[in-house]
């Protein structure tokens, strides 16, 4: 029979009767004749609960220590699913990642999977069972529990369908992917397809309906990737290989994220060897810098801006700290209440004025704007937050979102 990844989110079976309720979908899914491999996150926000227990024993848990920790929600996930398919006549079984042979490399609660053991699944299907796994977890080299970063779990389905060659499918508590945040512009659209690279950016950006790096598998190994809601009874949006029809739209989709912050180093010695020890040092840390603007040199010094995440700040500011040692005329302003606005389109690449025709909408709505980067598919915005509201509905209704 062919086989079918499917993944389901904490919301998906936060509560019991939620369990069940995916019991009986994949029961479904069974008697259409499919095997499934079935990849799950931890309940509701168990994850949350036990971050916040380990910052009440301690302010710097150790990394090592919170990869342990959280990696348990997912083990309970897992076996009450399990129990609930097999109390209905479904014949599963559930792995742990380390059980199931995923391994990881990198940091701790930030690792990457190098590698999937595929014949325990392909052996426990020959069985006839549902084979369930725990999502954002693996074990590295030192034969350590490591995790893959929050939403993990679309990494571990992604990767475990490519593996399998075979279909992935995202269930959560959303019918897809909309061009801008519901939450955010209630008359946002939902997109019926987007491409694998558009989906990567809107992800990056801040749209948070999938895991960056489950994006970059799909692609890399062509995955046929679907997101839906977790009832199943509304179409839901494919993520594919690029086609014609989609360099139709300039913009694609709008994204906002609030989980940056913004540093500007000030008096910074014109000198590369000196701007490239500065980030080296911050890299070091595993620290994911976004966004860079660099001023012209006056008097034989630049200032520098960029972003961060916000959880990332204090491990920088330590590095900096260092050079206003070194460098007398060096200095630095952290900026941890901005948002950053990207709107995305494939339809960039063949269509000009996309850059004149924001910055007019965002003059004409009064809009200052503290940094822009761009790529072929996107530019992205640092703005203030309480302009955040008004450029996404200015936008969004100039580019029809």
């Amino acid at each position: 029979m062919p086989i079918i990844v499917q993944k389901y989110g904490g919301s998906s079976i936060e509560s019991i009767e939620k369990i069940r309720n995916v019991a009986k979908r994949i029961s479904e899914c069974r008697k259409k004749g499919f095997d499934l491999v079935v990849v799950v996150s931890a309940m509701g926000k168990t994850t949350d609960y036990l971050i916040d227990m380990a910052h009440q024993v301690s302010s710097k848990p150790k990394k090592r220590e919170m990869d342990v920790l959280m990696s348990t929600g997912e083990q309970v996930s897992i076996s009450l699913l399990s129990i609930a398919l097999n109390d209905i006549g479904i014949a599963a079984v559930s792995y742990t990642g380390p059980q199931l042979g995923i391994k990881t490399e990198g940091y701790h609660t930030k690792s990457r999977i190098s590698e999937i053991d595929k014949e325990v699944i392909l052996s426990e299907i020959n069985r006839g069972k549902v084979v369930i796994v725990a999502g954002f977890q693996g074990v590295n080299e030192k034969n350590e529990i490591t995790t893959l970063g929050r939403g993990g779990s679309d990494t571990t389905a992604v990767a475990i369908a490519a593996k399998l060659e075979c279909p992935c499918e995202i269930y959560t508590d959303v019918d897809g992917v909309y061009t801008v945040d519901p939450r955010l512009y209630p008359s946002a659209r939902k997109l019926e397809s987007i491409s694998y690279d558009e989906m990567l950016e809107l992800a990056s950006s801040g749209a948070g309906v999938l895991h960056t790096r489950s994006i970059e598998l799909a692609e890399i190994y062509n995955v046929p990737l679907t997101v839906a809601l977790n009832t199943g009874d509304i179409k839901g949006t494919i993520i594919k290989e690029l086609d014609e029809t989609m360099e139709k739209t300039a913009i694609t989709g709008l994204a906002v994220d609030n989980s940056e912050s913004m540093i500007t180093l000030n008096g910074v010695p014109h000198d590369i060897k000196i701007i490239a020890d500065i980030f080296a040092k911050i890299a070091e840390l595993d620290i994911n810098i976004d966004m860079i603007s660099q001023t012209t040199p006056i008097n034989k010094l630049v200032s520098i801006s960029f972003t961060l995440p916000k959880i990332d700040l204090p491990q920088a500011i330590n590095i900096l700290e260092q050079y206003k040692e070194k460098i007398f005329t060096f200095s630095y302003d952290t900026f941890d209440n901005i948002s950053k606005l990207t709107v995305i389109g494939i339809g960039m690449k063949s269509q000009s004025g996309v850059a004149s025709k924001m910055f007019n909408i965002l003059a004409e709505n009064d809009i200052s704007v503290h940094i822009i980067t761009t790529s072929e598919i996107k530019i992205s915005y640092v703005i203030n937050p309480e302009d955040q509201q008004k450029a996404i509905e200015a936008v969004a209704r100039e580019y029809n979102l």
